[in-house]
This record gives structure tokens, C-alpha cells and sequence, in this order.
């Protein structure tokens, strides 16, 4: 961003006038950022494309209705992509259920073309989320937020609600229990 260029609460408010143009900008600028945090949660690319799409495509719907609290739309769409992913898991257990309850589950072939390196991203990813899902929720969230994501503590003590003493302490917590799987926490680079 360079001095010129707007900050994402000029650009939110554009966008809640309707500007496409601003919106695009704010996609740009972000985008990189959910789709990783979107894979941290799902252990997936391919279901991380899908939720940062959803992401965005639910942002530009709210546009007009959310008032950024902080100068960064980041902490708010990565909530967002959060909500987003919890939703599709939910959904996909019902699914699952309902599947179950019918009769015989068939297998789903896997069409996807990955790379060495992505699978090995899944692979590892996946670990660490059984790992983490071990974690109270308020951990895994902050953790998601500020470890993986990059968030300042204060932007997502605003997003979260809480004190940013708060999200340190649960960060510091999740930190530690994690502390015998520390090569995974640090899994799947930036893409």
C-alpha cells in the first residue's frame, strides 16, 4: 500500500456505495491472506478456494450493513472465513448423516490433480488439526488468528471482543500445549 492508496476503511466505504472497483482492491489486497487461513482450518486447498470465495461473496453482500471497527478489513474476514468453514463442516456432517441413514455410503473419487507439495500441506495440516481440535475453541481461534494468520493481538482482541491481554494469554496457552508438535504449527507456507 503506498500513501496514495486508500486504507481498507476508505475502501469498505466505497464499496457500501456501491463501488465495485474499491471492493476488487479490498479482494486483492486480502485474498491471499483468507485462502491460506481458510486451508489452515480445512486442512484443503481446494476446500479453502471454495470458502474464500464464499467469504468474499458473503462480504459483498454485507457490505453495507458491517462497520469496520479497525483501520484492517483482515481480522473481520478472516472471522468471516471462519464462520464460513464451521457452517460447511457443520453441513457437510448432516450430509453425512442423512447419507448414512439411507443406506450404502458410496466412496467419492478424487479428481484432484495436487501437487507433491500440496499433498504433503494436507497431510501435515491435518495432523496439526487433530492436535488442535484438542484445544478449548477460544485457543484454536486466537491461535488461528495471530500464529497463523498474522493478525495483530489487538486487531483480533477487537474482532474476538475481548482484552488483547486475553488473546495473548490464550495464544501463550495454545503455544504451549502445542509445544511437542512444534514443527507442525508453522505447516503450509503461504501460497
Amino acid at each position: 500500500m503506498t500513501t496514495e492508496d486508500p486504507d481498507d476503511r476508505a475502501l469498505w466505504s466505497q464499496a457500501a456505495g456501491g463501488s465495485a472497483r474499491a471492493f476488487g482492491v479490498l479482494f486483492d489486497r486480502h485474498a491471499k491472506a483468507v485462502y491460506n487461513h481458510c486451508f489452515r482450518l480445512t486442512a484443503s486447498w481446494a476446500e479453502a478456494e471454495d470458502h474464500l470465495q464464499a467469504t468474499f461473496l458473503l462480504a459483498w453482500r454485507k457490505r453495507a450493513e458491517v462497520r469496520l471497527e479497525r483501520e484492517s478489513a483482515l481480522p473481520w474476514l478472516l472471522t468471516v472465513a471462519a464462520n464460513v468453514v464451521r457452517n460447511d463442516q457443520r453441513s457437510l456432517m448432516r450430509r453425512l448423516k442423512n447419507v448414512r441413514r439411507v443406506g450404502e455410503e458410496r466412496p467419492v473419487p478424487d479428481h484432484a490433480d495436487q501437487v507433491v507439495e500440496r499433498l504433503d500441506d494436507q497431510r501435515q495440516m491435518k495432523e496439526l488439526l487433530k492436535v488442535v481440535a484438542k484445544l478449548p475453541r477460544n485457543e484454536r481461534e486466537a491461535l488461528a488468528l495471530c500464529v497463523w494468520s498474522g493478525v495483530s493481538y489487538a486487531d483480533a482482541a477487537a474482532v474476538l471482543g475481548i482484552t488483547e491481554g486475553s488473546v495473548r494469554a490464550r495464544v501463550s496457552r495454545a503455544k504451549s500445549k502445542l509445544q511437542q508438535h512444534r514443527e507442525l504449527v508453522h505447516t503450509g507456507e503461504d501460497r
